[in-house]
């Protein structure tokens, strides 16, 4: 057997270290915990493609595992007989035996068992290569790779040429304006389409997670590693589906995020709980709106462009003059929330935009807490969600929202508000929040504003 050089993490380690990436932590971080050093721990997610290369399931206890090992060099370096080692192990003389022949270290020309060296031979021996099955059957590979990375052809059959796209470096993500143009079938259109198109042949037959890992693994030896770039996300890793929960921007904390929100904001019986978002038209141009869970009445937050604007070249980490910048929007919006009794602004569920970063400030002035909706999670919101696509009736998508004014945004709102909702039985979102309010002035109830 090859000298080991620098053995690889044992198999024990490799395992946590998959768990804990799965749960949505970076490569240095699990690398850190589990006791390897950072470039280890992220070479091997990258030569992985970020999947894990092993299962993940403990193995049995028919296999010796690291712990015993270094339990049986200990012993050994004591002098401890075979017999003894494995009565305190509890194992079988003849394994004990096998282990201290087989995987002891032999460069110094003695044998000297060390657990580390042991366990990378017991891992090495243990390895089963199998040829990947788009590497043995060429007709499935040459599918498989027209269809992911096939040209782009008009009607009569001619080829379609596209942008000419850079050399493949491995990033993770190439600039998408850079992107060849290709067929593009995602691997699970491929598994699913190749049972139509071969009903009889069934070795014309591969499932999509094993064309995924032809992709991202590398030393499959199947699929070039390049055409990650024709798959929709254009990724050479894959993420992991916690990492997006898990992975907030610069200006959520994890005081802010979704899942600490109070229960009773979840739960419609209790007032002042609003979510709010931007709807956004062309030109830099966008209205805030705000709505509130139980009577679903809502405010539109005027947003007007900054002076300068179009005029001003725009400054690196200066002020965002199209209107919905954190200065502009933390103050129209303090300037809406205000207006509310204070009993009727206890929290805010806002989107991931950077356009509310000054939220610590909104809190301090308001008293109305912020949290955060997770990534890609719109049904978090979905009094908000469902108001702006009542308000694309008004303020439809591709135009320039900038040339209403406050007074005019205040009009649409009171026209829905006015709406009846059968989910309110055919009452309106006035006559909902009025009742709310009416409620707060009961005697023994203090109001504000």
């Amino acid at each position: 057997m090859r000298s080991p050089g620098r053995p690889e993490p044992s198999r024990a380690v490799q395992r946590q270290f998959g768990r804990l990436i799965a749960t949505g932590i970076n490569s240095a971080e699990a690398a850190l915990r589990v006791g390897v050093s950072v470039p280890v721990g992220s070479r091997g997610f990258r030569h992985a493609g970020g999947m894990p290369p092993i299962s993940l399931a403990e193995p049995t206890g028919r296999y010796l595992s690291f712990e015993e090992r270094e339990e049986i060099a200990l012993l050994r370096a004591k002098q401890v007989g075979v017999r003894e080692i494995a009565r305190r192990i509890g194992r079988d003389a003849g394994t004990v035996s096998r282990e201290l022949r087989r995987n002891a270290a032999t460069r110094r020309g003695t044998l000297e068992y060390r657990a580390l060296v042991a366990q990378w031979k017991a891992q090495q021996a243990a390895k089963r290569p199998k040829t990947a099955k788009l590497a043995a059957n060429d007709t499935l590979r040459e599918c498989v790779q027209e269809r992911l990375a096939g040209n782009i052809r008009r009607p009569d059959g001619s080829i379609v040429v596209g942008p000419e796209p850079p050399a493949w470096k491995g990033l993770n993500k190439p600039y998408r304006q850079d992107r060849r143009w290709v067929t593009a079938w995602s691997p699970e259109q491929i598994s699913h389409r190749l049972k139509v198109d071969f009903p009889g042949d069934e070795s014309m037959r591969i499932s999509h997670e094993a064309i995924y890992q032809s992709l991202f693994i590398q030393g499959r030896g199947a699929l070039k590693r390049e055409l990650v770039t024709c798959l929709r996300t254009g990724r050479a890793l894959r993420r992991p589906r916690a990492r997006t929960r898990n992975r907030p921007q610069g200006h959520v904390t994890a005081d802010v995020l979704f899942s600490e929100r109070p229960a009773e904001a979840a739960d419609r019986a209790v007032p002042g709980h609003w979510e709010g978002d931007l709807i956004i038209g062309t030109g830099r141009s966008a209205i805030g709106t705000i709505v509130e869970r139980k009577s679903r009445s809502n405010l539109l937050v005027h947003l007007p462009r900054l002076e300068g604007y179009g005029e001003t070249p725009p400054v690196k980490n200066g002020p965002a003059l199209g209107g919905y910048g954190a200065i502009a929007m933390n103050a129209a919006l303090s300037a809406s929330m205000t207006k509310l009794p204070e009993q009727l602004r206890k929290t805010l569920t806002w989107d991931r935009g950077k356009e509310l970063s000054a939220h610590a400030q909104l809190a301090l002035g308001t008293g109305t807490k912020v949290f955060f909706a997770d990534p890609h999670s719109p049904w978090q919101r979905p009094t908000n969600e469902n108001t702006n696509g009542l308000l694309r009736q008004y303020f439809p998508k591709g135009t320039d929202l900038s040339r209403w004014s406050a007074e005019d945004l205040e009009a649409v709102a009171l026209a829905l508000n006015n709406r009846p909702r059968k989910s309110l039985d055919w009452r309106t979102l006035t006559e909902v929040f009025e009742e709310q309010l009416r409620s707060l002035q009961q005697p023994g109830v203090a109001t504000t504003g």
